[in-house]
């Protein structure tokens, strides 16, 4: 009789409530569904800033108890279409979703713990990026980056920290505002280097210093041209990168899939044949 419930078990069954699910959850409809959604609730969320008639302040509060419930039937569905519940939990992303839809449940809207309630649902526009892989793939590449990106950082601050010494040596006279020290220098030149209003305070000190422009210049071209640059050139290498290795992971998981589809279909026969035979007998 063991025997006869293991290979009951083994029979795919495509109408239950797990296949159905999983197909659901893998629909490219319900995912823009949901996408809509996320943005509908990033749309109420932006409508609780504004001074809005009590009347349709009480619409806002229905709404959103509206989505948090609908998150909740979506990570449901999520969690029983996963072939091994225990998965679920293996990605990040689904333990951040679960927790964000979980503690928007706690009904904190007229307790002092408001505020966090309303950053939590904030945090529910970050679904979006585990909804698409896309976005997922964007996060991914930029955290794989970041330690590439950590050494242009402090190769940056370094060069940030010597002009700003200079720049406070020879300009504090002038404007102590902007260079009184090496801090302030910093700052400054963090505004040069965003273009904002540069100008102005190249001006000033030319008037003292008619050569500093090549101080500003040079500035300029290593932080604004070349760093930020390879910055980007670093962030683009990493997002192809990964797209190959999608690619390629696609590409392999293809074959393996149709083979791996080819066994369930003779496992399917040969579980059928044994039922028949127990049946018989």
């Amino acid at each position: 009789m063991s025997g006869h419930s293991d290979l009951s078990e083994l029979h795919f069954d495509p109408n239950s409530l797990q296949a159905r699910f999983h197909r659901l959850r893998s629909n490219k409809a319900f995912e823009l569904f949901v996408v809509a959604i996320i943005v509908f609730s990033a749309l109420v969320i932006g409508a609780k800033t504004y001074d809005i008639p009590p009347l349709l302040s009480q619409v806002i509060v229905v709404l959103d108890w509206l989505i948090t419930l609908f998150f909740l039937f979506e990570i449901t569905i999520r969690f029983i279409g996963e072939p091994r519940k225990r998965d679920f939990f293996k990605s990040a992303w689904n333990i951040f979703d679960t927790l964000i839809v979980v503690i928007s449940l706690v009904p904190i809207e007229d307790s002092d713990m408001a505020l966090v309630g309303r950053l939590i649902r904030v945090f529910r526009v970050l679904r979006m990026v585990s909804i698409i892989p896309e976005l997922r793939i964007l996060l991914s590449s930029l955290i794989k980056a970041m330690p590439q990106l950590g050494y242009v950082a402090l190769l940056m601050f370094i060069i940030f920290y010597i002009y700003g010494a200079v720049g406070s040596f020879f300009f504090a006279p002038i404007n102590d505002v902007l260079w009184g020290d090496i801090a302030v220098s910093m700052l400054t030149l963090f505004r040069v280097m965003t273009f904002e209003d540069w100008t102005d305070v190249m001006y000033e000190t030319m008037e003292q210093y008619p050569l500093s422009w090549m101080y500003y210049v040079s500035f300029i071209f290593l932080t604004a041209f070349a760093f930020l640059n390879m910055i980007i050139g670093i962030v683009v290498n990493v997002i192809e990168s990964e797209n190959r290795a999608r690619q390629i992971e696609e590409e392999g998981e293809q074959p393996a899939r149709s083979e791996l589809e080819a066994q369930l279909i003779q496992l399917q026969k040969s579980v059928d044949e044994l039922l028949a035979l127990n049946k018989k007998s």
